[in-house]
Order: structure tokens, then C-alpha cells, then sequence
């Protein structure tokens, strides 16, 4: 799931990522890695665990879209269930997720899921 959170001055998008816990049943460690990281597992945002979910929060500039997959350190992947869309990657029936910020948003918008 993707929530989104713009500032007022639409400077960032604070997005939201959580991945449900049985999506991940094996790993010790997640963390959300894509096109705004250099997909690098180093580099990538650890998820903290909850009792129902991983979740992490990165800030991402508006007006653009950004593929992104969940990572777990035992080298599995995992799509998000509710992401605004889905592309294809360049390993052959590999899909990316994708998240979509508006470039100007006129009042400060959270949403729960896009």
C-alpha cells in the first residue's frame, strides 16, 4: 500500500510504503528499492516491521513517476499489492511498480492508497 503526503508547498511528496508481513514470511530484512535509489539494495530504505506490516517513508519529488520493488536480504522480491501501476522490467516477466505524484497539488493531500 501507498500512502502519499504532500507538503504544502509542493517542494516533496512524503510516500509511504507498506508491504503486509506475510507478503515477506522468510526475511529478516526489507527494504524498498527502485529508480530513486539506483535499485541498490545499500541504498535501499529499510522497512521497519510492525505487527502487521513493513513500512517506510521516503521523500520523492512531484511530477514524476517512480518504479520501485520490495527487496528481501535472503535476494527475493516482492511487487506491491495497490501500486498506481505496473511496468514491465528489463528481466523478461518481471513487472516494476510504479508510484505517480502530481506536480502541483492545490491544498495538502494524504490519501491511504492510490
Amino acid at each position: 500500500m501507498i500512502n502519499k503526503k504532500y507538503q504544502k508547498d509542493n517542494a516533496c511528496c512524503e510516500v509511504t510504503f507498506s508491504l503486509p508481513l506475510e507478503a515477506a514470511p522468510d526475511a529478516r530484512e526489507v527494504r524498498v528499492v527502485g529508480d530513486f535509489n539506483h535499485w541498490n539494495w545499500e541504498e535501499g530504505v529499510p522497512m521497519k516491521a510492525t505487527k502487521k506490516e513493513y513500512r517506510a517513508t521516503v521523500e520523492l519529488e512531484p511530477g514524476q513517476r517512480y518504479e520501485f520493488r520490495y527487496q528481501m536480504d535472503n535476494g527475493e522480491w516482492e511487487n506491491d499489492w495497490e501500486a498506481d501501476d505496473y511496468v514491465p522490467s528489463p528481466f523478461e516477466g518481471v513487472h516494476n511498480c510504479v508510484v505517480s505524484l502530481e506536480a502541483e497539488v492545490s491544498a495538502p493531500v494524504e490519501n491511504a492508497a492510490t
